[in-house]
């Protein structure tokens, strides 16, 4: 499994790089089961929540120099019906019409999406700034 595909990984949680998307740095954050609403989570997910997506967010900002990280969470796209939460990095030079929930057109990018070389090269560089909390399994 290359390894934006699980960037890191730990009981409740998994990471990986956003695919056919024209943002380096695009991460997600996974339950490892299936969960289609927030109301779903158990206790433990709930409580590791926050601190992934402190973490992710500070990793995304530290590796790629952007400005500030977004975090969204929708479930609505076909096929990803599933809880998931999206932590966009948000750059100076991002075009105004592409800020906010508008940065979601950097999604469905295909020719534009960043490769499977480049994402796995961030993956190593987002694995590597993340706090000894998330440690790679």
């Amino acid at each position: 499994m290359p390894q934006y595909q699980r960037i890191v990984v730990d009981e409740d949680w998994r990471v990986v790089h956003a695919v056919d998307c024209a943002l380096p740095g695009w991460l997600v954050l996974l339950p490892r089961r299936h969960v289609e609403s927030m109301a779903g989570l158990t206790a433990a997910e709930t409580a590791s929540l926050g601190g992934w997506l402190v973490r992710l967010a500070r990793a995304v900002e530290a590796v790629t120099g952007c400005a500030k990280a977004y975090v969204a969470q929708f479930g609505e796209a076909q096929g990803f019906a599933h809880l998931h939460f999206h932590v966009v990095p948000r750059s100076p030079e991002l075009e105004v019409e592409l800020r906010g929930p508008r940065v979601f057109g950097l999604l469905g990018a295909g020719e534009r999406a960043v490769t499977e070389e480049r994402m796995d090269e961030i993956a190593a560089r987002i694995a590597a700034a993340l706090e000894p909390a998330a440690v790679p399994r």
